[in-house]
C-alpha cells in the first residue's frame, strides 16, 4: 500500500456526518435535520428521497450537452455557454404520431440526428430541421433487438436469431428445431462480462452470435401456481461438476447469406468464450476463451470470413481463478493496438497496451489499485481509480506516449464520468457523504467550466441517525475492511442498543462507499429510526480492492468473510453503547449464505437473522459462478463439505427466519427447502416464509411487504 493511499484511508476512516456538519457550518452552509419518520414504503420505494438528477448525453460527437426537462428537450454548447430549446414534445408527437406527455428515453446517432424507440417502431430525427429522417418498423414478439447502427435490427424469437432490414424484411440467421440449441442469446449464465449473444462488425454487414447447445444440461422444474391447476416450468440449469453447456461463435455475412463458425478448440467442448471483441475493418473477431476450471485463458484472434483460428495474442493463467471481463479497446489514433484489462500480471485490474500481432503487452496504468477504462481522445486514455480510496472514484488520464498521469477530480467522493467525443471536456457526476449531488462540467486539462447542479438535501425534514465510515482490520491483518455505521436516532452513548449486522460479502459486491449517506439502503435507517444499530462492512472477497483481496475466498467460500465479519463484530462489542446480548444479521443471496453461515457458526453471538434467497450447499449452484470461486464437487469435496450448510443446521440456536422466491431460477428453491428439512431431521425449528410468484429478488410493492416481514421479525425477537 502506497503512502498517499494509507493517508487518505485514514483521514476517510474518521469523517462522520457530525464531524461534516460542523466543517459545512463553517463554510457558512446549513445542513437541516428534521423529526420525520420513514415509512416502510418510503423506505423500500421512496423515490423522492433520491437527491435531484440530471440526465445528461453528449450531442453525439459534438460539445453539446442535451437533456429533457419537463416537455423540452434542451440543448448547451460548453464552448459558448448558449442554452435553448431544440425540441419539444409537441413538436415530437407527430413525428412519431404519439400523444406523449413527456420525453421518451432517447439516444444520439450522431451530432444531429436523434433516435428512439417506441411501440415497436425505430425513429431517427434531425433536429435541425425537426424532420423525420426514417422509420425501421420492427418486428412482433421480438427478444434481444440490438441494432447495428446503419439500417438492420438483429433479435432473437425462440430459440432462433432472426434481423429485419430497414424496410421491414425480415430473415433468418439459424433455423434450429431443437429446443436444445439456443442462438443469439446470452451464455454462461451472463458471467465474465456476457450481457449480449449478438455482435454487429463496426461495418453493419456481420452478424456474430452465441450459439449455445444445452443438450447435456440437466433440467430443474419451478412450479407455476398461476395456472388453473399449476404447471411446471423446465429451466436449464448447469449445477457445479456436471455437465454444462457448449458455446460457439457464428459469423453471418448478409450479403452471402452464410454463416461460418469460429475454430476454437483450446479447451474442449466445455469453455467459455466471452468479449467477443470485432476488429475496426470488421475483418477479424477477437475471443477470450477460458477453459472450465477457469484458471487459463487465451486472447484468440480469427478470420471472420473463414473462421480460422489465427494466433493466439495473450495467454494468462492464474493459480486461484481468472475472470475476463472487459472486451478489447483499439485505439482512435492507432487501430493496430487496442486496450486489455486484467489483474492477472500486477495484483490489480489495470489496462495493458497490446498490438494485434501479440508483439506488445505494456502497462499503461501503473498503480496499485482496481482502475476501468472510461474514453480516449488520440493522446490520452482516461480512466477512474480507486487509487485515492477504495470507496471513492476519481478520473484520471494518462499520456500514451510518456505514461505521464494525470489526477483531474480533486473533490472527495464517488465521481461517475461522461468525456466528451474530442476529450477535451468532462460532466462530473459525484457525490459523498453529506454532499447529496453535484454535476459540474470541467475541461479535461484541470480547468472548471461551471456547475450544472447542486442538489438538496431530500431527506432534510427526516430525523435520520448519525452515518459514519471507517475502518477495521481483516482478520489476517492484511487490509482495512470498511465500514458504514448508523446509530440509532436520538442517540444516548449512556444507553444500549441492538445491533442488526446487513451482510452481502460475495464478489462484485462493494456494499460501502464514499456517495451521498455512505451507499445506504434506507431500509437501514429505517431500522435505526427503531432503535437499533446498523453495521455494513466490506469484508476479503468483495470488489475493487485488488485479486489478493477478492481471490482470498477460493475453494472456501464463507470462511475468510466470516472472519473478517466478526472482526466487525469485535469492534462494535468494543463500543460501551452497544447490546452485545442483541445481535442480529440479515442478508440475501450470497447475504443469505452469509446470514445462515453466522448464525450457525457463532451461535453464542447472534440471537436472530432473517436470510433471503441462501445459498445452503455450492453443489447446487451454477456451474459458471460456483466453480469459479469453489471449483467442483469433486475437486474440492473438502472444500464443499466445509461451507455446507446442511450440517450446520443442528447448530442453531437463535431465532432464524428464511424468505426465498418460489421460483428462483438463480439460487434454486431446492437449497433453503434442503436446510428445512435438516432442520426437521435435528429437531429444530425454524421459520419460513415464500413468496410464491417472485424469482430470485423481491420487487415492487410486493418488496414492502417483505421488508415489513424482516422488520417485524427483528422487532419481535431482538427488540
Amino acid at each position: 500500500m502506497n503512502y498517499l493511499l494509507f493517508t487518505c484511508l485514514s483521514l476517510g476512516a474518521v469523517l462522520t456526518s457530525e464531524t461534516q456538519h460542523a466543517m459545512a457550518m463553517k463554510k457558512g452552509e446549513e445542513i437541516q435535520k428534521g423529526d420525520k419518520i420513514l415509512t416502510m414504503e418510503e423506505a423500500v420505494l421512496g423515490y423522492e428521497l433520491r437527491p435531484e438528477s440530471r440526465n445528461m448525453q453528449w450531442q453525439g460527437d459534438r460539445n453539446i450537452l442535451t437533456w429533457t426537462e419537463g416537455t423540452e428537450l434542451w440543448a448547451e454548447a460548453v464552448e459558448t455557454g448558449e442554452k435553448k430549446v431544440i425540441m419539444t414534445i409537441e413538436e415530437l408527437n407527430p413525428l412519431i404520431q404519439a400523444d406523449l406527455k413527456g420525453w421518451p428515453k432517447y439516444s444520439w446517432k450522431d451530432g444531429q440526428t436523434l433516435s428512439l424507440i417506441r411501440k415497436g417502431k425505430y425513429y431517427e430525427i434531425e433536429v435541425g430541421s425537426k424532420q423525420l429522417k426514417r422509420t425501421i418498423s420492427l418486428p412482433e414478439k421480438a427478444m434481444d433487438l440490438t441494432f447495428n447502427g446503419k439500417d438492420a435490427f438483429a433479435f432473437t424469437r425462440g430459440n432462433n436469431l432472426y434481423y429485419c432490414d430497414e424496410r421491414g424484411n425480415e430473415f433468418a440467421v439459424t433455423a434450429d428445431e431443437d429446443p436444445n440449441i439456443v442462438n443469439g442469446q446470452t451464455v454462461s449464465r451472463r458471467e465474465m462480462g456476457i450481457s449480449t449473444g449478438i455482435f454487429w462488425s463496426p461495418d453493419g454487414k456481420k452478424l456474430a452470435f452465441y450459439r449455445k447447445d444445452e443438450s447435456a444440461v440437466s433440467s430443474f422444474p419451478l412450479l407455476d401456481i398461476t395456472t388453473r391447476t399449476g404447471s411446471l416450468q423446465e429451466i436449464k440449469y448447469p449445477m457445479a461438476g456436471m455437465p454444462s453447456e457448449q458455446v460457439s461463435l457464428g459469423v453471418y455475412d448478409l450479403a452471402s447469406q452464410q454463416t461460418v463458425f469460429m475454430e476454437v478448440t483450446d479447451f474442449g467442448r466445455e469453455q467459455y468464450l466471452t468479449n467477443i471483441t470485432w476488429g475496426p475493418a470488421s475483418e477479424v473477431l477477437y475471443i477470450q476463451v477460458v477453459n472450465r476450471d477457469q484458471n487459463q485463458v487465451h486472447l484468440n484472434k480469427y478470420c471472420a470470413k473463414t473462421g480460422v483460428f489465427i494466433k493466439t495474442l495473450v495467454e494468462e493463467k492464474n493459480e486461484r481463478y481468472v475472470e475476463p471481463s472487459d472486451p478489447l479497446v483499439f485505439l482512435k489514433s492507432d487501430p493496430s493496438r487496442f486496450i486489455y484489462r486484467t489483474d492477472n500480471r500486477d495484483n490489480y485490474r489495470n489496462l495493458y497496451l497490446c498490438d494485434t500481432e501479440g508483439k506488445q503487452l505494456r502497462r499503461l496504468t501503473d498503480t496499485d489499485a482496481d482502475v476501468a477504462y472510461i474514453a480516449q481522445d488520440g493522446k490520452y486514455i482516461y480512466y477512474t481509480s480507486a487509487e485515492v480510496s477504495p470507496i471513492e472514484n476519481h478520473l484520471f488520464r494518462v499520456d500514451l506516449k510518456t505514461g505521464k498521469k494525470s489526477r483531474l477530480t480533486e473533490a472527495e467522493g464517488w465521481h461517475t464520468i461522461m468525456v466528451s467525443e474530442d476529450g477535451r471536456y468532462f460532466v462530473d457526476n459525484y457525490s459523498s457523504l453529506n454532499v447529496p449531488r453535484r454535476i459540474e462540467l470541467r475541461q479535461t486539462n484541470g480547468k472548471p467550466v461551471k456547475e450544472i447542479l447542486k442538489a438538496e438535501n431530500p431527506t432534510r425534514t427526516y430525523n435520520f441517525g448519525e452515518i459514519s465510515l471507517g475502518t477495521v482490520k481483516s482478520a489476517d491483518g492484511q487490509f482495512d475492511n470498511y465500514y458504514r455505521l448508523i446509530k440509532p436516532m436520538n442517540f444516548d452513548p449512556a444507553k444500549k442498543y441492538p445491533v442488526i449486522l446487513y451482510v452481502y460479502g460475495g464478489p462484485h459486491s462493494q456494499m460501502v462507499k464514499n456517495t451521498w449517506q455512505g451507499e445506504l439502503r434506507r431500509w437501514e435507517m429505517y431500522m435505526a429510526q427503531q432503535g437499533y444499530v446498523v453495521f455494513v462492512m466490506d469484508n476479503r472477497g468483495t470488489s475493487n480492492r485488488g485479486a489478493a483481496y477478492e481471490k482470498a475466498i477460493y475453494k472456501q467460500c464463507g470462511q475468510a468473510e466470516m472472519a473478517d465479519q466478526m472482526k466487525g463484530i469485535e469492534f462494535l462489542k468494543s463500543q460501551p453503547w452497544v447490546d452485545a446480548d442483541r445481535i442480529g444479521v440479515h442478508g440475501w443471496s450470497y447475504g443469505g449464505f452469509m446470514t445462515i453461515s453466522l448464525i450457525t457458526n457463532y451461535p453464542e453471538v447472534f440471537k436472530v437473522a432473517v436470510a433471503g434467497g441462501p445459498v445452503i450447499d455450492w453443489k447446487w449452484y451454477e456451474v459458471m459462478y460456483g466453480e469459479r470461486y469453489m471449483s467442483t464437487p469433486q475437486q474440492n469435496p473438502e472444500g464443499y463439505a466445509k461451507v455446507s450448510l446442511l450440517s450446520k443446521a443442528k447448530d442453531l440456536k437463535g431465532k432464524l427466519l428464511i424468505c426465498q422466491g418460489a421460483i428462483d431460477d438463480t439460487v434454486l428453491w431446492q437449497h433453503s427447502l434442503s436446510f428445512i428439512r435438516e432442520c426437521i431431521k435435528n429437531q429444530v425449528q425454524v421459520d419460513y416464509f415464500p413468496y410464491p410468484c417472485a424469482k430470485h429478488n423481491v420487487f415492487g410493492r410486493d418488496r414492502i411487504h417483505l421488508m415489513q416481514k424482516v422488520t417485524d421479525y427483528f422487532e419481535d425477537y431482538l427488540k
